[in-house]
């Protein structure tokens, strides 16, 4: 009995001490986590080639979710049911990083939208993505909104996400005059704390002849996404980008809806089965796009490329994969021609989507 009190006595601290820590981390976490303002200006960086975008001209953007810079073809993301939580290398990040570039670049687009751009992030080894695509685009004028500000999340337990710092950017060949950020509705639920503070930005563009050509570009939830936060968001998009087409204004919108885009290529790309057990795969709220707008999917040649996989096992040929990015177009915009490019799934999860439009 003497040599047990003492042991018993030993593993009662350690085990107050083990409970201590964990609740210091929590009340950590609750206290540091905050969302950003709605409405939040953004600076406008660069210098652009010209000013003005001119009607009856055809133009081409781009949107491109760079991941992070981590999701090489085997990379699998523990929040899909994976087991990787960061990005492999700091040399695999910049690697990755550019060869997405190298692809959009390839595109010769006058505007570009891209995604999970890290600038300071445990994740990605810190490397400042922006910076990166900055550093090749320096003749675009361009923004950045940020959309992940996290405390240090200590979970998965032996190798933790970390602490995050992240945005999406958009990049313009013509001067960008203003854009703001643009607060979505999100969960109030526990995963909230490992959700992106989603957001969206709205930039302009002057037209010759006095609108402007509004650009959104969009990163909705995927994780922690009910129904009710999924429509909660579409319908603030929608009646936000209404209300620029009833000024007059052209608008352009894209980016990653993590929907079934289509809402049938679930169906499609997955020999006509639906959307599995994959939560976030929902179909597209069609319903809640307003008059004189509408999807971009008249694809060329009708291929039905996809643009994400789902990160739950290395990719390959035959894997889960599904339409989540895109554009949606006032009437106003005429597409010349859409196309969701096949890059093998080698440098993101996801591909680009060109749009190649004229405005009327």
């Amino acid at each position: 009995m003497r040599v047990i009190k003492p042991v018993l006595k030993s593993a009662l601290i350690l085990l107050l001490v083990l409970v201590s820590v964990v609740l210091a981390y929590l009340l950590y976490v609750v206290l540091t986590y905050h969302r950003l303002d709605d409405n939040l200006p953004l600076a406008i960086e660069g210098e652009a080639e010209s000013d003005n975008v001119r009607v009856g001209e055809e133009y081409t953007i781009v949107t491109q979710n760079l991941g992070f810079g981590a999701y090489v073809q085997d990379f699998t993301f523990f929040m899909d049911g994976g087991v990787e939580s960061r990005a492999r290398s700091e040399e695999g990040v910049i690697k990755t990083i550019g060869e997405a570039l190298d692809k959009v670049e390839s595109l010769d687009p006058d505007f570009i939208l891209f995604q999970e751009v890290d600038i300071d992030s445990t994740r990605s080894y810190h490397v400042d993505q922006y910076k990166l695509i900055s550093d090749r685009f320096n003749a675009y004028s361009r923004c950045k909104a940020i959309n992940y500000d996290s405390a240090y999340l200590m979970y998965p337990i032996l190798e933790p996400h970390g602490a995050s710092y992240s945005s999406m950017a958009t990049f313009s060949r013509y001067t960008i005059d203003s854009s703001i950020r643009r607060s979505f509705p999100i969960s109030t639920s526990l995963s909230k704390f490992l959700d992106l503070d989603r957001c969206y930005s709205v930039s302009r563009v002057t037209v010759d002849g006095g609108k402007e050509l509004v650009i959104y570009n969009v990163h909705s939830s995927a994780y922690g996404g009910s129904d009710e936060i999924r429509t909660a968001q579409m319908t603030m998009l929608m009646n936000d980008m209404k209300a620029e087409y009833e000024k007059g204004n052209y608008v352009i919108c894209g980016g990653d809806f993590n929907h079934d885009f289509t809402g049938d290529s679930t169906q499609k790309l997955n020999g006509g089965l639906g959307t599995l057990d994959f939560g976030w795969a929902q179909p597209f709220p069609a319903e809640l796009i307003p008059e004189g707008f509408s999807r971009a999917t008249n694809y060329k040649n009708r291929e039905t490329n996809p643009t994400c996989r789902d990160c739950d096992i290395p990719y390959e040929e035959g894997n889960f994969t599904i339409i989540v990015d895109g554009f949606i177009i006032s009437d106003n915009v005429t597409v010349v021609e859409v196309e969701n490019i096949v890059t093998g799934f080698t440098y993101s999860d996801h591909n680009p989507v060109v749009l190649k439009f004229i405005l009327e």
